[in-house]
């Protein structure tokens, strides 16, 4: 293994303290001032970078950053599998094209000179990497980021347990091949021990030993796996954070070799700042749910109103693994430098908000709504107005009145009008995606992040600003309306100037709607109390005791004053 000069430089100031068979760093007290160390965009330049998942979510970001923040970086491999009958080029290829890269394109044209696909698919044996590839990345790479995983949450067991963990161990032995290698930085999830209600920044034991379950799948049909997936994943909620808790046991049985961290964010939403605010490309996640209740799909929602919303920006993810994997690679604690060995225990970094920046669904909801009324959707199904409930019965009640109901009635005037009906179907895969996450909106954790904080304790001030992952500078209401807008220009495509458009398209709801409910009185007038003495009594009877309420509560206000 190959070190810069700069990681053989003391660190006082950092002790280490046993959590579980885990290492956790304190006594942070030192800061970086009065040491010499190479700053993040310094220990970059030079270096070969591996990252896998580059075509995805969180890799784009961090091919960008590295690209705009560390310019001398010399390359970065990205492993790539062919998709939709394009190859490994072309599908990083029109990644550089997207808007992302925009401000890397503006001050480096032939950024994209830096960028190298390696053909690789994560399923097949030796992730499908020729020897002649294989030679290469064992010869040149320096940092190793491991970003690639299914994020489905109902992934059938074996493909989540091949693409998470078994690609996992596989990569792990490519970098123990890698001569040069500095840095293993790991993307776990937060919610990998969603199973307990306080999370260290330690590896919990695993829920099973991660080989004796590949062994025993291996040869079990796929009916068989699916029956007996329940009682395998136990009281977690699904397969993404069952193999992602097994993912992390194979990093860990690794760290004794390798330089290791694990990155564990929570819920990863749209940028905060870099590149643009509200950058965002995929319907994962909340922002699913953001643009169904902007385009007036989604009515209600069960969820907890109090429970915290552990929304994280990917921008911050990014800034905190850049900075881990230079900690990774730089730092070394002092007798390990004198024995010259490697670090014994891999450091995991929590990368949650709620702890230190806390935001509740019931604030998402109202600034979500808000914010698409003052920036509407186009050509929206309704006006926006969702609500969310924890009450489950209410919360069917209002599927039934404002989902399926409307439903019917919009396919039924298709049909007449001779079209296929399709709102029936958007609604049952909208109550399907809405069933993956009541687990994560109806409940709280606590996670603890004093390495996230050493962390930042280490950094320069220059570092800081260009590497920020400081979550107390999140203004929530700001950072949610350029979430919703993002929805709207990136993933969306629609332009910001049609928004007058799309304001008369909703005041043309309002007033479709407002007639259909007088229409909706009228006949139940005509129909059911006109036509009834006893109807019309009943009727007169709450009027009159609605005045008379509504009298007593004006003389009791004047009384009062």
């Amino acid at each position: 293994m190959s070190t810069e000069p700069s990681a053989e430089r003391d660190l006082d100031g950092l002790g280490e303290q046993a959590t579980d068979g885990n290492t956790r760093l304190t006594d942070i007290s030192g800061g970086t001032e009065g040491r010499s160390m190479a700053s993040i965009p310094e220990y970059y330049a030079g270096k070969n970078v591996l990252i896998t998942g580059a075509t995805g979510f969180m890799g784009k970001v961090l091919v960008e950053k590295l690209l705009r923040a560390c310019p001398e970086v010399r390359a970065l491999y990205l492993l790539v599998r062919p998709k939709a009958g394009q190859s490994m080029e072309q599908r990083v290829s029109d990644m550089m094209t997207c808007k992302l890269f925009d401000r890397v394109r503006e001050v480096n044209p032939d950024f994209h000179l830096k960028i190298i696909p390696i053909s690789s698919e994560l399923t097949q044996p030796g992730l499908a990497i020729s020897p002649e590839d294989v030679e290469r990345l064992s010869a040149c790479i320096n940092v190793v980021f491991h970003c690639a995983a299914t994020i489905r949450f109902d992934e059938p067991l074996k493909h989540a347990l091949q693409l998470n963990v078994i690609a996992t161990q596989q990569l792990l032995s490519l970098a123990k091949q890698m001569q040069h290698l500095e840095a293993f930085v790991h993307i776990s999830t937060a919610y990998a021990n969603c199973n307990r209600k306080h999370i260290d920044e330690v590896i919990y034991p695993p829920p099973v030993e991660p080989k004796k379950l590949i062994d025993s799948l291996e040869w079990m049909d796929d009916s068989i796996v699916r029956d007996i997936t329940p009682r395998l994943i136990g009281d977690r909620p699904n397969t993404y954070t069952y193999t992602k808790a097994l993912a992390e046991c194979v990093v860990q049985q690794e760290q004794d070799k390798l330089n290791i961290a694990i990155i564990r964010p929570s819920i990863v939403g749209a940028s905060w700042q870099e590149p643009v605010p509200g950058w965002i490309d995929n319907f994962n996640g909340p922002s699913g749910v953001f643009i169904a209740a902007g385009k007036g799909i989604l009515r209600t929602m069960r969820a907890n109103n109090d429970a915290v919303a552990d929304l994280v920006p990917v921008d911050m993810v990014i800034n905190l693994t850049l900075a881990a994997g230079w900690y990774t690679a730089v730092h070394r604690r002092k007798t390990e430098k004198q024995k010259d060995e490697r670090p014994k225990s891999a450091l995991v970094y929590n990368c949650t908000t709620g702890g230190i920046n806390p935001f509740h669904w019931g604030q998402i909801e109202h600034h979500v709504m808000s914010s698409f009324k003052r920036n509407p959707l186009e050509q929206a199904f309704r006006r926006p107005n969702a609500n969310i409930t924890s009450n489950y019965l209410m919360n069917q009640y209002w599927i039934l009145v404002s989902h399926k109901f409307p439903a019917l009635i919009y396919d039924f005037v298709l049909r007449l009008s001779g079209q296929k009906p399709q709102m029936m179907r958007i609604f049952n895969r909208l109550h399907k995606a809405i069933g993956l996450l009541e687990y994560f909106s109806s409940q709280d954790w606590e996670w603890n992040s004093e390495n996230m904080s050493m962390l930042m304790g280490q950094l320069t001030p220059e570092d800081r600003r260009t590497f920020n992952f400081d979550v107390r500078q999140l203004n929530w209401p700001e950072y949610i309306e350029n979430y919703c807008i993002g929805t709207k220009k990136y993933v969306l495509n629609e332009d910001m100037s049609d928004i007058p458009a799309a304001r008369q398209h909703l005041k043309k709801l309002r007033n479709i709607r407002y007639t259909f409910n007088t229409l909706l009185v009228v006949f139940i007038w005509r129909v059911f109390i006109a036509r009834s003495q006893m109807a019309r009594n009943i009727w007169y009877f709450v009027v009159s005791l609605c005045f008379k309420f509504l009298s007593y509560f004006r003389a009791s206000s004047t009384i009062t004053k």
